[in-house]
């Protein structure tokens, strides 16, 4: 538990001083009218109250990812708790806050957008379809997640009930990916919001009083995975890949944008991009201690359950057991709603895309359909192979992870070629060393992990190695060759 508490207070602390350091380093303007006034348009660009717009940021951030995939990391064991605060603090805010204020110097552009703006238009079209199909596997499998929860508490748990849920669900999707962002997703979201963060609070209420008897950093930084069932996923790269939406992710960095186009002062960036993803690490940093008493300290037989329980069946049983009935059922909607106002806005984000590089104005309901449409229609099929194969969930989200952090490696280096065109001297060191260790990360994966080419996992230190140099080598040639 003590490792927890330091873990905790480092997040704290690196807002404070870390944010407000990164924020230094970019410069908000206060005076420089944003996107929500100057192209407001009543359904994606319409100025919102700070509040509402952390708010929704938090959300549209908050997938399953810091829960679900803390409750996987957990089992690397205390390692974890280190990756979560450094990876939050140094990479994921850092990147979430540059992609936001990003976002709002150039209009509320996307994420492709803006990499074809520093990284060249052969890597915006590379940008656009990775993009697409990163939003339509977290569309997809924020569909099935919730369901999978909902069908267990509010049905018999088969999978009749489970496609009742997964139909309301899209449904609701569609809705909140064509009404105007204030319509839905304004509504619904402080709410949700109010449900995780109530969940969060009182399972780290619950940590204190109980305080169990989990690993701590200085008992070994070793892989427990092998002991509880956990084999051939090392700690480099696996862990770094597991936990993405609670250390960094780059997801969010196609729904910052959204933001982006909805905040009215450049000197609410820290707290609304930056904050939210500090908030998002507190999430995982409590969902990686309780797993760890789940896995390690006998939480399993406490709540009648096994070491082998899928997240999901984690989130449930310990809610239950530790919350009661009523807590148990508000913590499990925050978990619930978690995916839920994430997917809609993975859809929405998706729309835009599309919309800003076909040069489609979106006021018109019916351009809405002509890009929406489609994309529904593809995430239906996904969601049909995810269903009828029994393994189908499990392979759409070990390449969501990898597609994930791969986006993430991209938008770092894009804000490091924003700070080099505009002459920020050593500055663009802030996004430059996550870049080359996400780079590191992901083609390590891809080439040792099974979803990938299976390369021997004796290798991983060469690969990263050489990535990692290659990376640094490249960076510098072509930031010479600019300066000539």
């Amino acid at each position: 538990m003590i490792s927890f508490i330091i873990s905790l207070a480092a997040l704290v602390i690196g807002y404070l001083l870390y944010g407000k350091f990164v924020e230094k380093v970019f410069r908000p303007d206060p005076q420089r009218a944003t996107p929500a006034t100057t192209k407001s348009d009543g359904v994606d660009f319409i100025p919102l109250p700070s509040w509402k717009v952390f708010m929704i940021q938090f959300l549209n951030i908050a997938g399953t990812g810091p829960i679900f995939g803390a409750i996987m990391g957990a089992k690397f064991g205390p390692s974890a708790y280190l990756w979560i605060v450094l990876g939050c603090i140094f990479a994921g805010a850092v990147h979430d806050y540059l992609c936001g204020m990003l976002s709002v110097r150039h209009g509320g552009a996307g994420i492709p957008e803006l990499v074809g703006s520093y990284l060249g238009g052969g890597a915006k079209k590379v940008m656009l379809v990775f993009s697409i199909v990163l939003l339509l596997l977290v569309g997809t499998v924020f569909v099935y997640s919730p369901a999978m929860i909902l069908g267990d508490i509010a049905g018999d748990g088969t999978s009749h009930s489970r496609m009742i849920w997964v139909l309301a669900i899209f449904a609701y999707y569609i809705a909140a990916t064509l009404l105007p962002v204030d319509k839905v997703i304004g509504k619904l979201y402080p709410v949700f919001a109010i449900a995780l963060l109530f969940m969060a609070a009182a399972l780290a209420v619950c940590l204190f009083i109980k305080w169990p008897g989990i690993p701590e950093v200085w008992d070994g930084l070793g892989n427990r995975g092998p002991s509880i069932g956990l084999k051939d996923q090392p700690i480099f790269p696996c862990l770094f890949i597991t936990i993405a939406c609670g250390a960094i992710s780059g997801f969010h960095a196609t729904q910052s944008p959204l933001m982006a186009r909805c905040i009215t002062n450049e000197k609410l960036g820290r707290p609304v991009f930056y904050g939210a993803m500090i908030t998002e690490g507190i999430v995982a940093l409590i969902w990686a201690a309780v797993s760890s008493w789940f896995f390690f300290d006998g939480g399993a037989e406490a709540v009648g359950s096994d070491l082998s329980a899928a997240a999901p069946t984690v989130v449930t049983k310990v809610s239950e057991n530790w919350l009661g009935i009523v807590g148990g059922i508000l913590a499990i909607l925050g978990v619930v709603a978690a995916p839920i106002t994430s997917g809609d806005t993975a859809f929405r984000s998706a729309r835009l895309i599309v919309a800003d590089f076909v040069k489609a104005p979106q006021k018109d309901i019916r351009k809405r359909l002509y890009i929406a449409i489609p994309l529904f229609i593809a995430s239906g099929l996904l969601l049909w192979y995810n269903i009828a194969d029994a393994n189908g969930f499990n392979v759409i989200w070990r390449y969501f992870g990898w597609a994930n952090q791969t986006l993430a490696a991209f938008a770092l280096w894009t804000a490091t070629a924003y700070f080099l065109k505009n002459g920020k001297r050593l500055s663009y060191l802030i996004s430059f060393i996550p870049a080359v260790f996400m780079t590191a990360v992901c083609v390590t994966f891809i080439c040792v992990d099974k979803t990938g080419f299976r390369l021997p996992q004796a290798w991983i230190p060469w690969i990263a190695s050489v990535t990692s140099a290659a990376s640094v080598v490249i960076f510098y040639l072509l930031k010479n060759k600019k300066k000539c």
